[in-house]
């Protein structure tokens, strides 16, 4: 955050000042919308909650260390006071990123959006100092605290933008204009929001609009592997860089593959050259992300060779993400359980059927339900349960109410009998099936959206492996 002067602030924001001492607070640390992260010189930011009101703690944020707080009304302590916290926080964001003028990278997508935001900060961070946005703050507030992070010493800033509805991709991209936009895919994912893949399409579209031309600098990143997002090089001026595995991509993988562990091996290819990459993750699907992190880090200076043992060595970031537990009587967790699509879903499934033949034990897939699909909702699920079978996944145990007997249907007309496909009520009896019948070499895989809560499925059955090792 850069040092803001109690008049400075009320500026940027709009304010008034309330309660000010005469010798005037000055903003030099972090900005927080949780009291319990304050330290010396931070901006507390009072946002009203479902459950608490930051108001209500500005007083104890103070008392912490808190140089000011911006609240939407007086405190009782040195505040700014604005009619709009949200829209102040944004206002506050776009100063910084004036004042700093790091290289604002940003991307958005169906699917993917947090795995890959991780890469290309693991790649352009080995470059500059970076900020990047963490787990998934990607909408109108977590965004402008990621933007509040970066101070004079930042070179570039990676922000992950999400959507809810057409607009909102705009409406962030003009609180922090991007040089550098990344499309990674429009799939199935929030399609009950926004009602066909089209209209997906039309929203993440917004952020290549809001690219400057090419000859200020502004590249659109496409996948040229999806047809709608390939599709939105006519809608930008910026100069469009297409990555995947078609061989009109500029930046694709060849001779890609699974090792037997489960992880993306492929021939890296660029326009400076090509590399061999072997990465740490687990699952096909990070081939693709890996090509839209390597588009990027390109875009940035960095060699082919470079770019290839950078994305080697990256680790996953953000938890709940294909997190790999192998515990020490030999059983393989999958933790994915911090969001699900179909197309995330269908992906995972065929890495767990990778990674069972390599373990050489049975494949247990504990789905739970994937949330916002509409009208599709009762065909999507069926179909993943469905693939199970196909996969000759050997377990399916289906986690909750509705969804969870769509996916046991699914496998059950597709020709799964007895115990291959069983329905729970709820992630402990799903943890109490799994703990009777778990056996070394066995690999289980959770996955569902995040509401759903299936972590702690995954959570409860590796803290069961005493002397677990993390499997990277």
């Amino acid at each position: 955050m850069i040092p803001l002067s109690v008049d400075q602030l009320t500026t940027v924001v709009r304010g008034v000042p309330h309660d000010i001492p005469p010798e005037p607070p000055r903003v030099t640390g972090p900005v927080v919308i949780d009291s319990r992260q304050v330290a010396s010189g931070s901006l507390f930011v009072a946002l009203p909650g479902e459950r608490v009101d930051g108001h209500d703690f500005a007083a104890r944020a103070v008392a912490d260390g808190a140089a000011l707080v911006l609240a939407a009304r007086p405190v009782g302590v040195p505040a700014v006071v604005v009619d709009d916290v949200v829209a102040a926080l944004s206002a506050l964001a776009a100063h910084a990123v004036r004042a700093l003028g790091p290289n604002v990278v940003a991307l958005t997508g169906s699917a993917g959006k947090t795995s890959t935001k991780d890469l290309i900060a693991q790649l352009l961070r080995t470059t500059g100092p970076t900020v990047w946005t963490p787990g998934s703050y990607n909408n109108e507030i977590g965004l402008p605290l990621t933007v509040l992070g970066a101070d004079e010493t930042t070179r570039h800033l990676v922000l992950e933008m999400g959507a809810r509805g057409v607009g909102h991709i705009r409406a962030l991209t003009e609180l922090t204009p991007p040089r550098i936009g990344a499309v990674l895919n429009v799939g199935t994912a929030h399609l009950g929001e926004f009602g066909s893949r089209e209209t997906i399409a039309l929203a993440k579209g917004e952020l290549v609009e809001a690219l400057p031309p090419a000859d200020e600098g502004g590249v659109a990143v496409l996948n040229a592997d999806d047809p709608l997002v390939r599709a939105m090089s006519e809608r930008t001026r910026a100069r469009v860089l297409l990555f995947g595995e078609s061989a009109e991509a500029h930046v694709r993988a060849e001779k890609a593959r699974l090792t037997p562990e489960g992880r993306p091996a492929f021939t890296l290819v660029t326009p400076a050259g090509c590399a061999d990459v072997t990465m740490r993750l687990y699952g096909e699907h990070h081939v693709s992300n890996a090509l839209a992190a390597a588009a990027v880090a390109h875009e940035v200076g960095m060699s082919t060779p470079a770019i290839a043992e950078t994305l080697a060595g990256a680790e996953p970031l953000s938890k709940w993400r294909m997190e790999v537990t192998k515990r020490a009587d030999g059983v393989v967790i999958v933790n994915d359980a911090y969001n699900a699509n179909p197309d995330s879903m269908r992906a995972a499934l065929r890495t767990l059927v990778h990674m069972g033949a390599a373990e050489g034990g049975r494949t247990w897939a504990v789905l739970g339900e994937m949330a916002e699909l509409g009208d599709d909702a009762l065909a999507e699920h069926d179909a993943v349960g469905r693939l199970a079978v196909r996969l000759n996944v050997n377990r399916l145990v289906s986690v909750g109410g509705q969804e969870a007997a769509w996916l046991d249907m699914g496998a059950k007309n597709e020709g799964s009998w007895g115990e291959e496909s069983v329905r729970v009520s709820d992630a402990q009896a799903a943890v109490e099936l799994l703990r009777g019948q778990l056996r070394p070499g066995d690999v289980v895989l959770v996955k569902a959206s995040r509401a759903v809560g299936l972590e702690q499925v995954a959570l409860s059955l590796a803290a069961d492996g005493d002397g677990e090792v993390a499997a990277r």
